[in-house]
This record gives C-alpha cells, sequence and structure tokens, in this order.
C-alpha cells in the first residue's frame, strides 16, 4: 500500500471527506488532493498534522501495515518505584503496533512498559500496556477493568502502576492489585493515604508484548 492509499484510507476510515481534511490542515481542497494522489510530497510537517487531527502516530501514514496504530513507548510503570516522573529519555522510545479499532479512533493511545511484580498475573515484566487518558475519554468507570494509576505522596515523588478496579459491599471503590508477589496484594484506597494523592490517569485497551 503506498503512502498516498494509506492516506486516503484513513481518511474515509474515520468518516472526513476531502475538504473537511484541507481546511484542518490548512489547504485548500486542490492541493490536498494532489497531496492525497501523490502528486505532492508529503512532507514531515504535513505528517505531522494529519496525525495531530486523526490522533494517530505520524509513522502511521505511511505504516506497511494497514488495519494497525502505531503507539509509541515512552515510560514504564513500576509499584514501589517513586521517583519525579517515570517518562525516559527520547533514545530510549519505541514503538509497538496495536489494531485499528474503530471505536478508539477518537483518541490518542499512549503506553507504557510494566515493570516489577506487581500486576504480573495480567502483565507479566516487559508487558506493554496500551492506554486512553481520563481527559481524552472521560466516562464511567467500569468495575473489573485495568487502570493506570499515578499515587503521589507529600513529597512530590510519584509511582505509576496498574491496578483492576474493584468496589466493596459499601460501595467504596479500591485499586486491586493482581500479583503472586506478597509486596503488592494490598488493595489501594482510590480516595489516598494520608497525605498521599491518587490520581486515574488512563484505562487500559490493549496489553502487548515487545518482539526481540
Amino acid at each position: 500500500m503506498t503512502n498516498m492509499l494509506k492516506l486516503k484510507q484513513i481518511r474515509k476510515s474515520r468518516g472526513l471527506t476531502q475538504a473537511q481534511v484541507a481546511a484542518a490542515i490548512g489547504l485548500d481542497l486542490t492541493n490536498y488532493n494532489k497531496l492525497e494522489n501523490g502528486h505532492t510530497d508529503l512532507t514531515w510537517s504535513r505528517m505531522q498534522q494529519l496525525a495531530e487531527l486523526y490522533k494517530i502516530e505520524p509513522a502511521d501514514i505511511v505504516s506497511e501495515h494497514p488495519g494497525t496504530r502505531t503507539v509509541q513507548v515512552r515510560a514504564h510503570v513500576q509499584a514501589g518505584l517513586w521517583q519525579e516522573t517515570s517518562e525516559w529519555n527520547e533514545e530510549d522510545w519505541y514503538s509497538v503496533q496495536v489494531p485499528d479499532a474503530p471505536d478508539l479512533r477518537p483518541y490518542k493511545l499512549y503506553a507504557a512498559e510494566a515493570r516489577g511484580p506487581s500486576m504480573n498475573k495480567l502483565y507479566p515484566e516487559g508487558t506493554v500496556v496500551v492506554f486512553t487518558t481520563t481527559i481524552d475519554r472521560p466516562e464511567q468507570m467500569q468495575i473489573g477493568k485495568q487502570y493506570l494509576i499515578e499515587r503521589e505522596r507529600a513529597d512530590g515523588m510519584r509511582e505509576a502502576t496498574v491496578k483492576t478496579l474493584g468496589r466493596d459491599e459499601t460501595g467504596k471503590y479500591w485499586l486491586l492489585p493482581e500479583s503472586t508477589d506478597p509486596r503488592h496484594q494490598t488493595p489501594i484506597d482510590l480516595e489516598g493515604a494520608e497525605g498521599d494523592m491518587v490520581r486515574i490517569m488512563g484505562k487500559v485497551v490493549w496489553s502487548v508484548r515487545r518482539e526481540g
């Protein structure tokens, strides 16, 4: 599949016309038609504009794998590791492919690598969890689903991890580990402990393993 055919496929999968895309990226219709049909070079800046419009990575526009989306892994999640940030230096980022699910097309996808044993029943070390953010995709929380959470201590240090959302007989919400390790089997109060703040950052939608 050529890059230009891919542009057309992505546009149609989003239900957009050439005129709508052209207006969104600041091109007149004639010039966009030339771009989509391969008569004008696809520059990096145009790729970035289109990727932002479609909420995908620029690499998806030139991907040789139809029916997939590229997600960059830029951070890790690891219970018990307290630090200022879990995001990596750019040279350490890598990409994974996930299915291009129609219901997720309106949303940007993010990814982090699971480390440690705190969720090893579901996500062994090295598994990549792909998630949508609660800002992009606000919705009612679902019991039994997995969420990426961040805990922040009073000293500003943070822990990023993944937990299953549960609720007890009183209606209170808990974040439940799925671990074989006794150190990571204590439920976390969604309201936080004294001096701590708990934030639900996103909902896990895929999990994949890095190749190689």
